[in-house]
């Protein structure tokens, strides 16, 4: 008979199994045997897939031992339903997971959470966005919460991480898998500094089916989700649809008409989405109780003064700073808008470009930067 632990692990590699179909509803926590037999499971649980019931029936023992063996890890957790670890906000879920795979602080769960979301590929503007408000938020006691995918996501957990470390990372694989592979520092320094969760147990990959499932428990953990770029048709507004359906604040920053990346915050904010221009506009929608920021001592003041000195620019740069705008551009736009010639526009881009104002992107386009950068 497996004991309790093992009763876990099983439940956890039993596919399209979550909490919503536990007889007596959310407040039932029953003993994971009960779980692994059934008895505590509504009618229509026990008709899951066959892969579902074979997990529940007939367990990999090789599969548990692995479990077993990452949990042994220092500071990797295995958080279950009905435990006081469980965090009470993802518990009012319909379909909260049974099982959450933890490496870091666990305590994080428990805190106050925003969501942030966006494109994987972000303006400069955007990422710089994402960062800035991470950081404002992590300082004013909000953990931020994302899932450590390219673009927004990295960025706002970058930003969590540089003010108080207070970020928690959901994945859409095993506890085990960095993905993508190019976050594995990103990831140590969350195990470290923060905490990554996954439903899913060791060993399992990203799949494209995943990332829907990781996005409720993103939502579900937090008191609201901002948008900060999002095309059309992205995993953003998946995210944010679900944060609405389980009565969850949805924030959206606003951008260019022009820019396909604007386009899916604009839809969120005309169905009804916060219109969100600072960080504090999020704060005071939430109306949580927030620590005010640290007092800053000598050294960062010197450096925040250093950081936002910005020489006045003479008039042909002025010109050209006006005529990108905070859009994507290329060298031969920013002719036509400017009338400089080609060889006048490249070489000034150059020089803003070392002086941090503005930023090259793939395809040989610019991008303005965030004033203080």
């Amino acid at each position: 008979m497996l004991d309790d632990l093992q009763a876990w692990l099983a439940i956890a590699r039993a596919p399209g199994l979550h909490a919503g179909l536990i007889a007596n509803g959310p407040a039932a926590a029953p003993l994971p045997q009960a779980l692994l037999d059934g008895s505590a499971l509504e009618p229509q649980a026990r008709e899951l897939p066959s892969a579902g019931l074979a997990a529940l029936r007939s367990p990999d023992l090789g599969l548990l031992e692995s479990d077993e063996q990452w949990l042994s890890v220092p500071g990797h957790r295995l958080v279950t339903w009905g435990s006081q670890a469980y965090p009470a906000r993802l518990a009012t879920i319909a379909d909260a997971p049974l099982v959450l795979f933890c490496a870091g602080d666990t305590a994080l769960l428990e805190r106050p959470q925003l969501a942030m979301v966006g494109a994987r590929n972000p303006t400069t503007v955007g990422r710089e966005t994402a960062t800035r408000f991470a950081e404002h938020f992590s300082r004013h006691g909000l953990t931020v919460t994302s899932g450590l995918a390219l673009g927004i996501d990295a960025a706002s957990h970058r930003g969590a991480l540089r003010a108080a470390g207070s970020t928690i990372a959901v994945l859409g694989n095993g506890p085990d898998q960095i993905y993508p592979a190019e976050h594995a520092a990103l990831a140590r320094e969350l195990a470290e500094a923060g905490l990554l969760v996954s439903e899913f147990p060791p060993g399992t990959p990203p799949r494209p089916q995943h990332f829907p499932r990781r996005n409720r428990i993103i939502s579900g953990l937090s008191l609201g989700t901002l948008v900060v770029e999002a095309a059309l048709h992205s995993g953003s507004l998946i995210t944010a649809r679900l944060a609405a359906e389980q009565g969850r604040e949805v924030f959206a920053i606003p951008g260019s008409i022009h820019s396909p990346l604007s386009k899916g915050c604009h839809r969120l904010i005309r169905e009804g989405a916060k219109l969100v221009e600072t960080a504090d506009d999020v704060l005071s929608e939430l109306d949580i109780p927030v620590a005010p920021p640290p007092a800053a001592g000598p050294e960062t003041e010197a450096a925040d003064a250093q950081r936002d000195f910005s020489p006045r620019l003479d008039k042909d740069y002025e010109i050209l700073l006006d005529a990108l705008g905070f859009e994507p551009a290329s060298v031969d736009t920013l002719v036509a808008r400017t009338g400089l010639k080609a060889d006048v526009v490249a070489s000034m881009l150059l020089i803003l470009e070392l002086e941090g104002r503005i930023e090259q992107q793939p395809g040989g386009i610019f991008c303005r930067r965030l004033a203080g950068k």
